[in-house]
């Protein structure tokens, strides 16, 4: 799906203030209103200015749409867009004529579309915000002060940010997607309503070694083509520490060995999957040419049978 400015649509800055969002969009629902106007594309057009409305008079929506800028691969935000940024969170209706939200809303605000309702006893809603941990955090347990980003207007309705800081235990084993609740860290209640939660969803850093697979880890294993086809036993590294993996012989590329048991931590544990790549040493010098010519004619080998019955 294709990138909606909503501030072209609304025909102001992207520096705009509270008030000249207002305003324009007043002056744009006006033209467009479908009881009122004679333009043909009236109603899309309504639709899609209050769809922008929607977005940019609040500062946590705003604050989210500006934070993805024009970054739209693929049609949907990047990776991760939002980690690190606080939002209200919870279904509220849709503005104007309860108008359906565009694709493009709902893929960059379907976590966080709306916001939460006040509730009969004044509480506070309830707030969410993704975290990037590191995997080891995960493997051991931590204790990490954590910087959330919180957009909010300041006295002359100008979006900002205020970084808000909080130390939260990350429990052994915790696996991503999952959502830590910090009671009472979102939203100010009203009166003498208590503050509503905190939801912390739980996603890993980039790791340089393994790749995560709910409680599995896998990483890459390169091994040189007389390991793979003799066997050998090579050290591999872990969380909880290297540890010796037996390759058997006749091993090819693609394969995946197992350590039972030595992912993250669970009831079960998750395993360890290493995946084989061969690792061919180069031909850089006229002694290691003549070793591979040797090797190639100690070999009755033909490494692509297929396409000799092939058809053109």
């Amino acid at each position: 799906m294709d990138y909606k400015d909503y501030y072209a649509v609304l025909g102001i800055e992207r520096s705009a203030d509270e008030a000249a969002i207002k305003r324009a969009y007043r002056q744009a629902a006006r033209k467009y209103h479908p009881d009122v106007s004679r333009e043909a594309d009236a109603e899309a057009r309504f639709k899609e200015v209050a769809e922008a409305y929607e977005v940019l008079k609040d500062p946590e929506r705003r604050a989210a749409y500006d934070r993805i800028g024009r970054d739209w691969g693929d049609g949907r935000p990047p990776p991760d867009w939002d980690a690190g940024y606080e939002f209200g969170g919870g279904p509220s209706g849709h503005p104007e004529r309860d108008a359906a939200f565009s694709d493009f809303f709902e893929a960059l605000f379907g976590a966080h579309g709306g916001h939460a309702q006040a509730r009969a006893d004044g509480a506070g809603e309830d707030h969410h915000a993704k975290v990037l941990i590191d995997l080891e955090d995960a493997f051991r347990g931590a204790t990490q002060t954590m910087v959330l980003n919180v957009p909010e207007h300041d006295a002359r309705g100008r979006l900002r940010w205020r970084e808000r800081r909080l130390e939260v235990q990350i429990p052994r084993g915790i696996r991503a997607g999952q959502r830590l609740r910090l009671t009472g860290q979102g939203g100010p209640g009203a009166g003498r309503g208590p503050a509503g939660d905190l939801y912390l969803e739980i996603g890993f850093k980039p790791h340089p070694v393994f790749q995560v697979d709910g409680r599995d880890l896998g990483l890459t294993l390169p091994l040189a083509p007389w390991e793979a086809a003799l066997g050998t036993t090579v050290v591999v590294p872990a969380p909880a520490g290297p540890l010796e993996l037996r390759v058997p012989p006749n091993s090819a590329a693609g394969q995946r060995l197992r350590l039972k048991g030595q992912g993250l931590p669970g009831q079960p544990p998750g395993d360890l999957f290493a995946q084989i790549a061969i690792v061919l040493p180069p031909a850089d010098t006229d002694q290691r040419r003549d070793a591979y010519r040797t090797f190639g004619a100690a070999f009755e080998f033909d490494p692509r049978p297929g396409f000799h019955g092939a058809r053109s």
